[in-house]
Order: C-alpha cells, then structure tokens, then sequence
C-alpha cells in the first residue's frame, strides 16, 4: 500500500482554554503532533513524548518487550552515556521517567522552565537514539525480574494482573505489562531492539508540554531535535476489536498472606463510548469515596475491609470495571457476598440522586485538582491528544459530567451489572475455594 501524501507545512491550532493558560497544537509535515499548555504563573515545564506503543501490542514471543524496552531507552543513547543522561538532569534538579499502559508508553521529564530546551533535547534523544546493546540488555533483564519479583510479594497489586488475566485470557490485555519470568528471560537483543526499530517513529507519536512555557518555542525546539527523523514513517498501531467473550470463573493464588486481596468485575466500555463520563460517575458513586454506599456497607457498618474501592479502565475497544476489596481471609465469602448484593441491587435499581450528585461532584474534583502541577497537565493534554486526537478544556470536561443523569447511571449499571464476572483472589486459599461464587 502506498504511503499517504505527508503535508509540506505545519499547522497550528488552538485546542482550548482553561485558567488563565492556552492549549495550543502544532502538526509537523512528518505527522509528529505537538500540544501544549501554557501556565504562565508556574515556573516548571514538564515535557512527555507519549507512543502509542504498550504492551497490547506484543506477540506472545515478545511479552513484556515494551516496559522492557522503557528501562532499556535510558541506558544510553548514540550521543549520551546513562551517567551522561542522569548527570545532565541531576545538574539542573530535574526528573526523568517512563511508564507504560496496555496500550502507549510515555517517557516525560519535568524541569525549571528555562532548563526546558535541555529536557527536551534529553528527552527526544532517548525515545528516537537509545543503543539497545546486549550487555545493557542482561543487565536490565535482571532489574525487571526483580520488579516481577516485586509485584509478586505485593498481593494487592498482584491480584489486578490476575484479575486482568481471568478477565481476558490469554490475550496481550490479559497478559501483564511487565511480562512474565520465562518471557523475560527468553528475550534476546535482536528481538528488543528490532521492536524499537519498527515501531517507536514519530509520525504516530505526541509530544506534550506544559508549564511557563512559549508554544512557537517549543515547537522549534522539538522540531530540531526530531529533524534526523523526519519524514520517517511509523507503525500504526491498530485499533483493536475485542472478539473474546468471557464466562463467569474465579482465579485463587494461594499465598500465605495476612488478608484476602480481591478483585470482582467485569468488561467494561472502551474509552470511545460516549458513556465514558457515566462509568465515572457510577465508579465514584460505588466505590469511590468515604460516602460511597461500598465503603459504607462492608467499612463503615461492619468493620469487613480496610481497603475498598471500584476502578474503572478503559482501552480502545473494552475495558474493566471492577471492585478490590482487602479483608481477613475469614471474612472474605462474606465481603464477596456483600459486594455482589450491592452490584445486584445498584444493576436492578440504579443509584439514588443523591448518590449520582455525590458521584458527579467527586469526579469534577478530580478533574479540577488533578491540574495543580505542570507535570499533571502535560499527561491529560498528551494521553488526551494522542487517544482521541482532540484535547478538551476543563470547562468542557465539568460540562459533560454536569451533564450525566440518575437515568444514565441507572442504564449503563443495567449494562454494566449484569456482565458475565470474573473474579480473582491472592491469599491463603486453595484453587476450588471460591468456585460457583461467580
């Protein structure tokens, strides 16, 4: 198939406003997208190229590659050793970091705003010049098993990847983003660095910047430190279509923990249904806070779990809405039991007005105080920017919260509730211990 024709100029667009501060997106010919925030009253700028390359994207012979990948890009560069990159950043009181999703990584760095152009140069030099040699690569290898390791001895975050799993199966959502121990070890420098080459190019990537920064400045520094890939094309990664359909089944990893860490729910909506602002509302209203009527039930009028609350994720074609609950495990069928009653009577009745208003009014707080620092603002506009290709302003984002009704909530719940469930749990238990309960 033929390359589509690249445009031979770049555009400008002002995205939104919000307090005080101006949105602003440029596309360069090459495809590469670049929005910023401007927050003239703060003196930090935070810089993230985000790829829409996550772990979702691997083979079965790769699993783990892309968070693999994210420890390798700052082991050193063609024109930078690690000490170089580390020394550099630590000279100017900076952070530098990476994360990866399901489905994109983001390697990001927030600074003083006059030491920007060092951040983004430093930045754009590990997503595009890493070397991925072999000897970095089985020096990394023994970090990330020790991070699996890690994961492994906290059940509270073990439980989400089993949950994940038994949601899923054996699918590349399903499978952890950190990859497992055999497929860690399996991988060689060849496979690694070969996934980088095809996939991590600028035409699908966003590079997202916010702080006391100046938008045509940023645009020229980004542009020259991209200029040697210019014109490169990239991997598209496809827009998935989830075709599994899974059947209500429980998952129990024994270990001799202190409390049951569980994980109750079901499929959820993809970040493209326009009920997306619903299922916020209906996870905070839940689960989501101190009056919410699950952590009034089985907390505050039993004294059954410290810890409990409702998630809500989404990815491009389903997601997860799901309860964790952490308990003793004696007390586990009952916390199980109470949770699904609710689930049962929020799926047949809906919530009360009240609760959906409760819901609603911590949803636009998170909204508004999730935006305080520069480093928040440039993950919403590059997440936002390079999942829906648009940035809304957080006027628009209050409105469309505003916006959702008890009868809303009470519809997407019917959905939502009455999905086939999958339940995990980690603690002292054995295999067949919570059969039938789903």
């Amino acid at each position: 198939m033929p390359e589509p024709q690249l445009q031979t100029r770049a555009r400008t667009t002002r995205v939104a406003a919000t307090g005080g501060g101006t949105i602003t997106r440029t596309t360069l010919p090459s495809g590469l997208r670049i929005v910023s925030e401007a927050m003239p009253t703060v003196r930090s700028a935070s810089i993230g190229v985000w790829v829409p390359i996550g772990s979702r994207h691997e083979s079965p012979a790769v699993a783990g590659a892309s968070h693999f990948l994210e420890h390798l890009l700052f082991k050193g560069t063609t024109s930078r050793t690690a000490l170089e990159i580390a020394t550099a950043m630590d000279a100017v009181g900076g952070e530098l970091n990476a994360f990866t999703e399901k489905e994109h990584t983001c390697y990001y760095a927030t600074v003083l705003d006059r030491d920007l152009p060092l951040a983004v140069d430093i930045v754009v030099d590990v997503v595009l010049n890493a070397t991925v040699t072999a000897h970095d690569v089985d020096v990394e290898r023994s970090v990330v098993l020790e991070e699996i390791a890690m994961r492994d001895d906290d059940p509270a975050d073990l439980v989400h990847d089993v949950f994940a799993s038994t949601l899923f199966g054996d699918t590349p959502l399903g499978r952890p983003i950190l990859g497992s121990v055999t497929s860690i070890t399996a991988l060689r420098r060849a496979q690694i660095a070969g996934y980088y080459r095809r996939r991590y190019r600028p035409r699908d990537m966003v590079v997202a910047v916010a702080g006391n920064v100046d938008h045509a400045a940023v645009v020229r520094r980004v542009r020259s430190a991209f200029a040697a890939a210019d014109g490169q094309s990239g991997f598209q990664a496809p827009r998935r279509q989830d075709q599994s359909r899974p059947a209500p089944r429980a998952t129990v990893v024994g270990e001799e923990t202190e409390q049951a860490n569980i994980v109750l729910g079901t499929r959820g909506i993809s970040r493209f249904d326009d009920r997306r602002f619903t299922a916020g509302v209906l996870s905070a209203a839940l689960g989501g806070g101190m009056s919410s009527r699950l952590f009034q039930r089985i907390r505050e009028e039993r004294g059954l779990a410290y810890s409990i609350y409702t998630f809500s994720n989404s990815y491009t074609d389903t997601g997860q809405f799901g309860i964790y609950a952490g308990c003793q495990p004696g007390k586990a069928d009952e916390v199980i039991s109470l949770i699904t009653g609710e689930l049962a009577a929020v799926a047949d009745g809906g919530l009360t007005e009240a609760e959906v208003q409760r819901g609603k009014g911590q949803m636009r707080g998170a909204v508004v105080l999730g935006l305080e620092d520069s480093g928040s603002r440039m993950s919403r506009i590059g997440k936002s920017e390079l999942v829906y290709a648009d940035v809304l302003g957080v006027d628009e984002l209050i409105a469309r919260i505003d916006a959702v009704t008890a009868a809303d909530v009470a519809g997407l719940a019917d959905d939502l509730l009455h999905r086939p469930r999958a339940l995990s749990v980690v603690g002292p238990f054995g295999p067949h211990d919570f059969d039938g309960v789903v």
